[in-house]
């Protein structure tokens, strides 16, 4: 028996990697000017943003959709320069 492909773009994709990522392409600043909250404008860890986000759904939701934004983008940007 097959099983069907997994739809969630986020499957396997932790929150840290998530951040890391976002913080690795636009730094902290950025994204606390992106996503206005507080653990990424005032002193910001990786650790301070996973409790705050783990604990706020609407939070998470902004991050999670920047991530994928991001990565579209990325992903366009590779395939229009290999085609």
């Amino acid at each position: 028996m097959s099983e069907q492909p997994i739809k969630d773009p986020l499957h396997g994709v932790t929150l840290e990697q998530i951040i890391t990522y976002l913080v690795d392409c636009y730094g902290w600043e950025k994204l606390g000017k992106w996503i206005n909250i507080r653990c990424f404008t005032s002193n910001p860890t990786v650790n301070s943003s996973l409790k705050l986000l783990r604990k706020t759904p609407w939070a998470r939701a902004k991050v999670e959709h920047l991530y994928l934004t991001t990565k579209k983008h990325k992903l366009d940007r590779e395939r229009k320069t290999v085609g």
